[in-house]
């Protein structure tokens, strides 16, 4: 009898590990549940069906805008994580994912400091002025009139 009972305990632990085993197997990798996109950059994904309404936890480190037929626009405003979830029309989540932005890609991006000031230059094939997150204000601000003004004067022609 006791025999019996030795075999029967074998056999469920057998079975547990088996069944924890099975469901470690399973289990979706973290990475696939983020998204990486550099600042100052965009990527699309397709969303699941019937997805209402999208959620960003911090909307200074990124952006989501919705489109037609089920398309998801993310871009990239700061440096960091955050998450970003979508619902249905219920408000039930039907996804939940983390978003990383990175630095911007590639090794055209110049950073000069001068002192405790910074500046960045995009040097792809000439270097100019490319204002970034972290630049000096007075940098970053002259860049950002010049531009601007640019725009402005380009739109009045």
């Amino acid at each position: 009898m006791s025999a019996v009972l030795g075999r029967r305990r074998r056999f469920f632990r057998v079975w547990a590990w088996t069944i924890i085993f099975a469901a470690t197997l399973g289990a979706p990798a973290a990475q696939a549940d983020t998204v990486n996109v550099s600042v100052d950059q965009a990527v699309v994904m397709k969303l699941p069906q019937l997805v209402a309404t999208i959620v960003i936890g911090n909307p200074l480190i990124a952006d989501a805008a919705l489109q037609s037929g089920g398309i998801l626009v993310i871009t990239g405003k700061g440096y960091g994580t955050t998450n970003m979830m979508a619902l249905d029309r219920t408000g039930h989540v039907v996804m939940d994912k983390t978003v990383e932005v990175r630095g911007a890609p590639g090794n055209d991006l110049v950073v000069m400091y001068k002192g405790v000031d910074r500046e960045t230059y995009s040097c792809a094939p000439d270097c100019e002025h490319r204002i970034t997150l972290g630049d000096s204000p007075s940098y970053f601000n002259a860049t950002l009139g010049q531009s601007g003004a640019r725009t402005g004067g380009a739109q009045a022609h």
